[in-house]
């Protein structure tokens, strides 16, 4: 696969916020891929190039692509990690090498006539993938950095579960989205409904469990989601301040914060998992909250930054047993799918999830089929983010 010319220029994400798109040309043909961006991010993901850094950096990095022959992702992107250099990819920016490398896996998978996923797991996933459907994390009410809403927590998801077939989960959870507006709209005495960035519902609420209680109610009355079930993303490094956590109108300690979720827990047992619980330089406080709950899927985020050696040192202090994968945060899809086949080693439930700035690229569900992951996590049904959902639909008809 010989690199014909390769260009990078600035788009926008759902939010209307500057980001990068790579595009490739090879073999007569073009190949595009699409970066999206945080809302929140974690301190040690690979550092994003502004549309002005990537520029200037761009004219050193574009002369050692173009003629460029190769025969893998792993050898286009050991070309690009040597390029850089740096631990976070601060020269050419973690958000340019992943638009190169996404770019290059579909101009290889278009050689060999085959889907993104496919290719992805023919080289980094040998061993086949599992045929049953991810779950869906699906966000249907937000707070934290992603909504003006009063709400310590930053994301109330609704889960699906692995059984039956995808499309039926896809119309259920389009359905309980529906009904939570429903819920919610009469306490706004008519005005529109506000969203967060991700099209989870956006307003004020008496307190941080109340929207849990509500989704809990909603499943219970929607027969036909009696599997469905909740998850928090606290994205707790959000409000940890000074040694102590914001939540509640009060300032709780992480002893006191794991008491707040044990309460969460009892008072709702549809609730499963709970993403980031702590700050991400308290992976102290997210084992002692495995021991408590062994039964629930603490995961980690801010924690890992889907970077195979962090994965590897938090699962083994007992930290999390799941975890999440988001391409950009490492910079290259070899490094993702390294983190994706690692974290399977270690049986971690692995969630490929999307960014608060997201694009029309839906390459992280092919990279859930290519892995066989145990979950997605794409935002509400609506808007952008039923791009993502569509594409679920055709990779799992």
């Amino acid at each position: 696969m010989r690199i014909e010319e390769i260009k990078l220029r600035e788009i926008y994400t759902s939010n209307a916020a500057r980001t990068l798109e790579v595009e490739m040309l090879s073999d007569g043909q073009s190949f595009r891929a699409q970066i999206p961006a945080g809302e929140s991010r974690g301190s040690g993901e690979a550092k994003a190039l502004t549309p002005e850094e990537a520029g200037e950096n761009w004219a050193k990095l574009r002369p050692q692509l173009l003629g460029l022959d190769f025969r893998s992702v792993s050898e286009l992107d050991q070309l690009l990690l040597h390029a850089d250099g740096t631990p976070d990819k601060s020269k050419f920016g973690g958000n340019v090498m992943l638009g190169v490398s996404l770019a290059g896996a579909r101009a290889l998978a278009s050689e060999g006539k085959k889907e993104l996923w496919q290719s992805l797991a023919e080289e980094f996933f040998p061993g086949g993938t599992k045929e049953a459907p991810p779950r869906i994390y699906a966000n249907f009410v937000e707070g934290g950095a992603h909504a003006q809403s009063g709400l310590a927590l930053q994301e109330y998801l609704v889960i699906s579960d692995r059984e039956g077939p995808l499309a039926e989960k896809i119309a259920l959870m389009i359905e309980l989205y529906r009904k939570t507006g429903g819920a919610i709209g009469p306490r706004l005495a008519g005005s529109v409904l506000p969203l967060g960035v991700e099209g989870g519902y956006a307003v004020n609420w008496r307190d941080d469990l109340e929207p849990l209680s509500m989704l809990e109610q909603l499943i219970s009355d929607t027969k036909a989601a009696a599997g469905f079930r909740l998850g928090l993303d606290a994205a707790a490094s959000n409000f940890f301040r000074s040694g102590k956590y914001r939540i509640g109108g009060g300032e709780r300690s992480a002893e006191e914060l794991a008491e707040v979720y044990a309460g969460y827990f009892g008072r709702v047992p549809a609730l499963v998992a709970i993403e980031d619980p702590f700050a991400e330089n308290d992976p102290a406080s997210f084992s002692a909250l495995r021991v408590k709950f062994p039964d629930k899927l603490i995961v980690g985020d801010d924690l890992t930054t889907t970077n195979p050696f962090l994965i590897e040192q938090y699962a083994g202090q007992g930290a999390m047993n799941g975890v999440i994968i988001k391409a950009n945060q490492i910079g290259t899809l070899t490094e993702t799918c390294k983190a994706l086949a690692l974290s399977k080693k270690l049986g971690l439930a692995r969630i490929v999830s999307h960014r608060g700035e997201e694009t029309g690229d839906a390459f992280l569900v092919h990279l859930a089929k290519a892995s066989g992951a145990e979950g997605v996590k794409i935002g509400a049904p609506i808007r952008e983010r039923i791009l993502k959902y569509n594409e679920l639909l055709r990779l799992y008809p």
